[in-house]
């Protein structure tokens, strides 16, 4: 069930939503996205959980950290004087390399009066339980603590690069505050300031529908992922078919995770997919031809201003390098939409892989292989009119103060570490100061993000040395 509450200085009330007075917010904001993801906002989330519950969420973690099994919740939202509640969400870990135990050591459940408290990663499903519903149109999202990132800037520096560049396609990003509360215990736990990160699925389509930008609800979305599976480069399938295409779960892991139409669509969704790819791999590199196919089955603007983003940012765990983290989206006619995922190794982080050097100094033309194995980015900027429009966006975002001229996105970054700065303390002990440096886990040059000049070695800015690398 949905619940509204409201409280104002003179009134505090809870409704159900479908009773009369549950649409009568100042402005009616239920429907829209931009108000849960509010990058001004700093609104407090409280996760409460049965200790049960939760001692279920540990015991799947213990069995297998990269587990995607829910546990029920109750959700509570506060911006402001406003107050949302749900009383039934699921919630699951989340991350990668970067995935953690919430709480003590394997095989410890809760401890009430002296509960050791780890940052971690969470996945929240509205709509996981049969009286779920959306929550401000969103089905999923993630909440993200800032893994090595003592900025505490990285990610949402980046997803709202994409939104002011029009890269529609990118999550929406903001900043929160989580606490979680376990039956029975005296107070809440304050996990500290995290990201909020907008979950790709069918939420995420439809807002994108409803915008005008897509023309249906009923496509295949794709989760790809470099893992036990191999890269998700899309260039492999004469020699693998459609092995590396399926649905991911606890026993199997795909290159290519089909995320909709699970049920009775995957043939077809292979095919979709494959038929795509290997249709534009005989058209001759630069050709007419090719150009038109692109033109015909893509969004090759959304694409070009996503490379354009991809590379000021600096991101080299991407499609182009690594072969990672991004999803894609056939509507119903076969046309392909690039979805960029996963930001945090961003803004100065560097790792010598797939010829990646430097990420502030690296060739913005060659920021991954142009030959062979990125068929995606060979084809589309083999065509001169695509290179050259990539080329400019990528000016344009350097030099703009909307975008990432460097004063500007410096002064931004201030304002970000201004709003969190004294909320960081917190109960876990972990990531309680706010610092101008690198990434703490990655990263083979030093970059700075707030000082330093544009020479791309140890101190350096790194969005002035960024500046400095787009030559044209």
């Amino acid at each position: 069930m949905f619940l509204y509450c409201v409280t104002t200085l003179a009134y505090t009330g809870c409704t159900d939503r479908n009773s009369p007075s549950a649409g009568t917010s100042p402005a009616d904001t239920r429907r829209n996205p931009a108000y849960l993801y509010d990058i001004e906002a700093m609104p407090e989330i409280t996760i409460s959980l049965t200790e049960a519950d939760w001692n279920t969420y540990l015991k799947n973690y213990d069995r297998n950290k990269h587990n995607d099994l829910y546990v029920p919740a109750a959700w509570t939202f506060r911006k402001g004087e406003e107050v949302w509640k749900r009383d039934s969400v699921g919630l699951r870990p989340r991350g990668n390399s970067s995935r953690r135990r919430p709480e003590g050591t394997e095989g410890q459940m809760h401890q009430k009066s002296n509960a050791d408290w780890h940052h971690a990663h969470f996945g929240i499903h509205f709509t996981e339980y049969a009286t779920g519903e959306r929550f401000f149109g969103s089905d999923r999202l993630v909440l993200k603590w800032f893994h090595g990132d003592p900025a505490y800037c990285r990610e949402i520096f980046c997803y709202d690069l994409f939104r002011r560049f029009k890269v529609w396609t990118a999550p929406r990003a903001s900043y929160c505050r989580l606490y979680i509360h376990i039956a029975g215990d005296e107070k809440p736990a304050y996990m500290g300031v995290y990201a909020m990160i907008e979950g790709v699925r069918k939420g995420w389509i439809d807002d994108r529908m409803k915008d005008g930008h897509l023309p249906d609800n009923t496509g295949n979305l794709w989760k790809a992922a470099y893992n036990m599976n191999g890269p998700a480069d899309l260039s492999d399938f004469q020699s693998t078919g459609t092995s590396k295409m399926g649905i991911s779960d606890d026993r199997h892991d795909y290159s290519y995770s089909l995320k909709t139409n699970k049920q009775a669509g995957l043939p077809a969704a292979k095919e979709e997919l494959y038929d795509f790819m290997e249709k534009m791999r005989p058209l001759p590199s630069g050709s007419q031809q090719l150009q038109q196919y692109i033109e015909q089955h893509t969004d090759v603007d959304v694409f070009l201003r996503y490379l354009a983003v991809n590379t000021a940012v600096g991101m080299w765990d991407d499609y182009w390098v690594n072969a990672n983290n991004y999803y894609f989206y056939f509507d119903s006619s076969h046309r392909f939409y690039f979805i960029p995922y996963d930001y945090d190794n961003t803004l100065g982080t560097s790792k010598h892989i797939h010829g990646m050097q430097n990420s502030g100094t690296q060739d913005p033309l060659n920021w991954g292989s142009r030959e062979g194995d990125r068929l995606l980015v060979r084809k589309v900027l083999s065509i001169k009119a695509f290179e050259d429009r990539y080329k400019q966006y990528l000016k344009t975002i350097v030099t703009s103060a909307e975008l990432m001229e460097p004063e500007a996105a410096i002064q931004r970054i201030r304002h970000f570490q201004q709003m969190a700065e004294k909320y960081v303390a917190n109960d876990t002990g972990e990531d309680m100061t706010i610092a101008d440096l690198p990434r703490q886990d990655e990263g083979d040059t030093d970059y700075r993000l707030l000082t330093g000049d544009s020479n791309g070695v140890d101190g350096s800015n790194f969005f002035r040395t960024k500046a400095a690398s787009v030559k044209w």
